[in-house]
């Protein structure tokens, strides 16, 4: 019983330290919701090598999706126009990143981390569509198979956020604000609520069971240690925003920075469910394309970031999660406090409305 209940503990102290990042995060998703639609974009990423994959990374940073619920989205891209690398471009930098995980990345590490998260996201994105553009198939699939693969991934990301565009017309501003935050703290926070928690409980976990010496006792090369989290992270299912306490939690015990990016990469952007998807939408060279630049550029940028880590003199370990202390111990509680509340709301609503993948 003491057992489960210094889990429980530890999961709590990292609630606590991320939800007013939380609660920020989802409301910025919210705004952007209204304001930002990728289906504008859509026109500008038809032609062109380069210049539509730098577009569709941009796009894709800030929209909080999935990597199994993102398919959808690309796929509705590609229909109106976007070409295999664009497409992939926002395969990519969509799932690994986002204005949820960035706020929540802040608080539970460091802003170095912070930083290095989208950059990253963003750089895998562009050189797995330029590569795509230049050396990929000329055309993609199209099946009608997305609905079944998602299925298949235990409704991982099936019901995900709707990009349905808003009529500015004939929506007033107030109202746009109130769609928006509904979008945000209801159909955003049921989607992605569940795993959020399963992160956490992930997160006390890990600092419970493992010993502080574990990594620097087992995985003493940096190098091995990402090649670990690229193996673990590849086939995984969890969102940018569940994986960041994860993260987080590793850190703390040991792993080095470089291997925590890699995971918070690899596994965002990929996961059984999502490379079958892929296959399905753009083709089998397409997704080794997506796959391999993925691997190379967590890899890589991993090594950049131990390197930043190492010439600034900064430990990690000794960093994580000071970003949090800015906040008063009861701005805290009454953030998670109101962060609880959201997620059980909105959890019960998505649960009541969405039912199965199948009726998607």
């Amino acid at each position: 019983m003491n057992i489960i209940i210094e889990i429980l503990a530890a999961a709590w102290q990292v609630f606590l330290e991320s939800s007013i990042y939380m609660l920020f995060g989802f409301f910025v998703a919210g705004i952007l919701y209204v304001f930002f639609k990728p289906e504008k974009v859509s026109r500008y990423l038809g032609k062109g090598r380069v210049r539509p994959v730098l577009l569709s990374a941009l796009a894709g940073i800030p929209i909080p999706l999935c990597s199994c619920g993102v398919v959808p989205a690309a796929a509705g891209l590609k229909r109106q126009g976007a070409n295999n690398g664009a497409t992939l471009s926002f395969l990519i930098s969509t799932p690994e990143s986002g204005m949820d995980s960035i706020p929540i990345t802040y608080a539970l590490m460091d802003p170095i981390m912070t930083v290095m998260r989208p950059v990253a996201a963003f750089i895998t994105a562009i050189v797995a569509g330029t590569i795509e553009n230049f050396f990929g198939e000329s055309g993609g699939k199209s099946k009608n198979t997305l609905h079944s693969s998602c299925s298949a991934s235990g409704n991982h990301g099936c019901n995900g956020p709707s990009l349905i565009p808003l009529n500015p017309a004939k929506i007033s501003l107030p109202a746009k604000i109130v769609i928006g935050l509904k979008y945000a703290f209801v159909d955003l926070l049921g989607d992605i609520g569940k795993w959020f928690i399963v992160g956490i409980l992930l997160a006390g976990l890990i600092s419970y069971l493992i010993p502080d010496t574990l990594f620097e006792s087992y995985l003493t090369n940096n190098f091995i240690a990402m090649l670990v989290m690229l193996v673990v992270g590849l086939p995984m299912y969890v969102c940018a925003t569940s994986s960041t306490p994860i993260a987080a939690a590793l850190v703390l015990k040991g792993l080095n920075p470089g291997a925590a990016l890699v995971f918070l990469l690899a596994g965002p952007a990929t996961n059984i469910a999502s490379l079958s998807m892929v296959s399905g939408l753009l083709g089998k060279k397409s997704l080794l394309i997506y796959l391999g630049s993925i691997a190379v550029c967590s890899l890589a940028l991993g090594i950049v970031t131990d390197m930043l880590y190492f010439g600034f003199g900064i430990t990690a370990k000794a960093s994580a999660g000071q970003a949090a202390e800015i906040f008063p111990h009861y701005v805290e509680l009454t953030g998670a406090a109101v962060l609880a509340i959201l997620l059980a709301f909105a959890i019960w609503k998505n649960y009541k409305e969405s039912g199965s993948c199948s009726t998607c």
